[in-house]
């Protein structure tokens, strides 16, 4: 059987996301630091890798009791935005005139059968906490039935609708990304088509604020990449082991949902399900944790300076926790009862560093054990395929280091509705969701200090 190329990647795993540690307090990777025994717990503070080599076992350290610092929250900040419409939009005449351009670009991007609109209150609410450096933008591209046509269809269509934006604007020289669902899938193809690589120059390799190395020396669409924030994402596809709650974890019901995906969401279907393509090429997803040809996918991941997880504990029955957090089931902390001070329903926040590995491969037995998921679908095969290949994903996901935030909506008054109530997708039905807002937008503004207080240095 001819194998289709594919091609692992070798990610340094001494390697961080933040610095900046000049104001800002760090617990120490590589072991875990107990959640602090008062009632209020640490709301944002990250912490960094050691500079040992993390074990093979993914070891993620919790945040301790250190404070948000570095953030003015009242300070003189401004915002724009722009119409949801692809490029249809008016430059405000402080920027058309040349004055107070904003330089970083948000990009936010809906998921499965949705639209601009889903972002209503959540952009409203960045406008009110964000800098005048921020230009938000909601992405239309991919509206309503577009999201059947595949994650790299989608991707790509993303890519191009962010490449004309950013020439639009003309202004602008950082990016982030922000995104629910199924559009944290999009952007994640997006950048690997956006990415151009860059080799850094004798200063900034000395540049002890940038020992990163292979991380952060690249740009997307041409800008330096900041922020890759996604809510409940389905990082690792839907199939089995829960990884779609709503079908309760009953074999049966697994088995029959992969070849009923694609008569029913089309290409994104039988992608999430891990069934696309021939036997002898790796799934897209699978693709999409290492660089290959049809996209530098990790590389353009680890060039963002800070990768943040935002994943629902229970009552998402869309998206499971493991899936959203890129976490193995031996990887599942238990998570805590209380939210974070100033945070409600944001329950955790740990840094998992880089870990060491080859990459992910694509073997003979797991083509094998795809084409027999394809042609007699059945609870063994099925299974067999999906834990051979859902730990190859998780292995080239973990290359890099993630910011994981755990919520949970356990003691909302509608927590069923946890899918939509993480990004408030109605202010009014799903307003549980305020205190995620909160927190991305911090960690927004605590990425923005630490690039000011960086170039101020």
């Amino acid at each position: 059987m001819m194998m289709a190329p594919f091609c692992p990647l070798s990610i340094d795993a001494n390697t961080t996301t933040c610095r900046a540690s000049s104001f800002l307090g760090f617990g120490i990777a590589g072991r875990r630091t107990p959640p602090p025994s008062s009632s209020s717990r640490s709301p944002i503070s990250s912490s960094l890798s050691s500079s040992s080599t993390p074990s093979a076992s993914h070891i993620c350290s919790h945040v301790n009791s250190c404070k948000f610092t570095g953030v003015n929250k009242n300070s003189k900040f401004g915002y724009y935005t722009m119409s949801t419409t692809l490029c249809d939009f008016t430059m405000p005449k402080s920027i058309a005139g040349g004055d107070n351009h904003p330089d970083h670009l948000l990009v936010l991007v809906h998921g499965i059968l949705a639209s601009p609109s889903d972002w209503t209150y959540f952009e409203a609410e960045l406008k009110r906490r964000l800098g005048r450096s921020f230009f938000i933008y909601a992405s239309s591209s991919n509206a309503y039935t577009k999201t059947f046509d595949g994650i790299d269809a989608s991707g790509r269509r993303l890519a191009e609708e962010v490449s004309q934006v950013v020439k639009k604007i003309g202004s602008v020289k950082k990016i982030s990304f922000l995104a629910h669902s199924l559009g944290g899938l999009f952007a994640r193809h997006a950048v690997g088509v956006l990415y151009s690589a860059r080799n850094m120059n004798v200063y900034e390799r000395d540049d002890p604020s940038k020992t990163d190395g292979f991380q952060r020396s690249g740009t997307i669409a041409g800008l330096e990449p900041i922020n890759f924030i996604t809510l409940a994402t389905p990082h690792l596809g839907v199939r089995g082991r829960k990884q779609l709650p709503f079908l309760l974890g009953v074999p049966i019901l697994e088995k029959l949902a992969a070849p009923i995906a694609p008569l029913l969401v089309g290409r994104t279907g039988s992608q999430l399900f891990l069934t696309d393509g021939k036997p002898s090429r790796p799934p897209l997803l699978l693709r999409m944790a290492s660089d290959c040809d049809d996209g530098k996918f990790i590389s353009a991941l680890g060039a963002f300076r800070s990768r943040i997880l935002y994943a629902n504990v229970s009552y998402d029955y869309m998206v499971g926790w493991r899936t959203s957090s890129i976490r193995r089931d031996n990887q599942l902390p238990k998570p805590p009862r209380q939210s974070l001070d100033g945070y409600k329903h944001v329950v955790d926040v740990e840094y998992c560093p880089p870990v060491s590995s080859e990459g992910p491969h694509y073997s003979l037995k797991a083509a094998k054990a795809k084409e027999a998921a394809q042609s007699s679908p059945s609870v063994q095969n099925t299974v067999e395929y999906h834990e051979i290949v859902e730990e190859e994903m998780i292995s080239g996901l973990q290359r890099l280091g993630w910011k994981k935030v755990d919520v949970s909506f356990h003691s909302a008054v509608w927590p069923f509705f946890a899918h939509n109530n993480i990004h408030v997708k109605n202010e009014w039905f799903h307003n549980a969701g305020f205190g995620v807002v909160a927190h991305v937008a911090d960690s927004l503004k605590q990425q923005e200090s630490c690039l000011f207080v960086s170039s101020s240095l």
